[in-house]
């Protein structure tokens, strides 16, 4: 199987200020229409149908969730899908958080992760491997993808917050280019994928803070659209 990944930017779609113009997440107050013509626009760019896309209800958590099939509505409270299906592309909404997109080329399973400072400190990512094993992947064989979020340059936050997310993800600790107490998230995971046996690790350089043609959450007040990260296995030798 062909793992396929793609990770999109704010530009190229119909939304307005401030949700300009990409923005591909519901719930955040954009115009209706304009999400929905991006969604199909990022469905037509990909070639597989949108009523195949898997979304998910992101709370911040450590669930990972299976599917086997399209759904109608985002997959309620779960900040991981799993699925062995080809296909059935997943989604990750992301505006400062890490998307992580898996998938075990040998046995066609793929995950798309939500790991913010919450839900990687609780072992999101963990629970993902867990649920990706069930469905017949070998953590050796999985490839990791860590996608644009917020750098350790920029991240500051408490010292004491810093050091809780330190202990539950070793690695992320760092100081800001200010020389403040901050977070490496993609670090910390980095760091769990290599210990649970990933050997293909792959990270986006991009911090959605400094890169003008990601969304932000924190650079951009709180008002704001998402990107997506999206994963799905293709049998070898289809032609999109």
């Amino acid at each position: 199987m062909l793992i396929r990944r793609v990770v999109t930017t704010r530009e190229g779609g119909r939304s307005a200020p401030p949700f300009d113009s990409f923005n591909l997440g519901g719930g955040l107050g954009d115009d209706p229409q304009a999400l929905a013509a991006n969604r199909a626009r990022l469905a037509r760019g990909i070639g597989i149908p949108e009523d195949r896309f898997v979304w998910m209800e992101q709370v911040h958590g450590r669930t990972a969730t299976s599917v086997d099939g399209p759904r109608e509505k985002p997959v309620e409270v779960t900040d991981a899908l799993v699925t062995a299906v080809p296909r059935l592309p997943l989604v990750v909404l992301t505006a400062d958080c890490v998307p992580v997109l898996l998938g075990d080329p040998v046995a066609g399973v793929v995950a798309a992760v939500h790991a913010g400072r919450v839900g990687a400190r609780v072992g999101v990512l963990v629970s993902a491997l867990r649920e990706m094993t069930a469905a017949g992947a070998r953590i050796e064989r999985v490839e990791a993808l860590l996608g644009p979020a917020v750098c350790g340059d920029c991240y500051e936050v408490p010292a004491e917050m810093r050091d809780e997310v330190e202990r539950a993800l070793p690695g992320s600790a760092t100081s800001s280019r200010a020389g403040a107490p901050a977070l490496d998230l993609r670090a910390g995971l980095w760091e769990q994928l290599a210990a649970a046996g990933v050997a293909r690790i792959g990270r986006d350089p991009r911090c959605t803070i400094e890169s003008p043609e990601l969304f932000s959450h924190r650079r951009d007040g709180g008002r704001t659209g998402r990107i997506a990260s999206v994963v799905w296995s293709e049998p070898e030798g289809t032609t999109e």
